[in-house]
């Protein structure tokens, strides 16, 4: 009978999972009647999930702007009911640089068919895409290969 020893600086091989290429809002946590709506939604949940109070993240995003970001105009964002209030584009890159969550621009990427990725992904996405153009030349080169023959 052989014995197993267990030890627990050793690495379990199906511990291992994958790093996560992309990040998204749940979509069950950001449903709303409208575009706006699941913005705020967004808004809301990186406010909450950052790690900082909101007052800190206003702070930030008027140091960020050079102008005022109060508390309150940062609470009408991330509310669906306030659907007047809709966040401008240096506003958004404001709070994207201070609660530094990519689910943001995710949430916009998506809905295009296109994904917000870390660049150090990007090499990887290059080989995938001339492997693919390899095998379609190559299918390429059978197909004339194989009237050649023919003729």
């Amino acid at each position: 009978m052989t014995r197993i020893i267990y030890a627990k600086s050793q690495m379990s091989l199906f511990a291992w999972q994958p790093p996560e290429t992309v990040v998204a809002f749940d979509p069950q946590l950001i449903r709303a009647n409208s575009f706006s709506g699941r913005i705020s939604r967004a808004i809301s949940i990186s406010l909450d999930e950052c790690g900082r109070p909101r007052e800190d993240v206003a702070r930030l995003m008027s140091r960020h702007l050079g102008r005022d970001v109060s508390l309150n105009m940062l609470n009408a964002y991330a509310s669906v009911a306030r659907d007047n209030h809709q966040i401008s584009v240096s506003r958004f890159e404001a709070l994207l640089a201070a609660t530094k969550d990519r689910r943001l621009l995710e949430f916009f990427a998506a809905d295009r068919g296109w994904a917000v990725i870390d660049r150090r992904h990007l090499p990887h996405i290059e080989l995938a895409a001339l492997n693919e153009h390899k095998r379609e030349v190559a299918r390429q080169e059978r197909a004339v290969r194989a009237r050649t023959w023919r003729a």
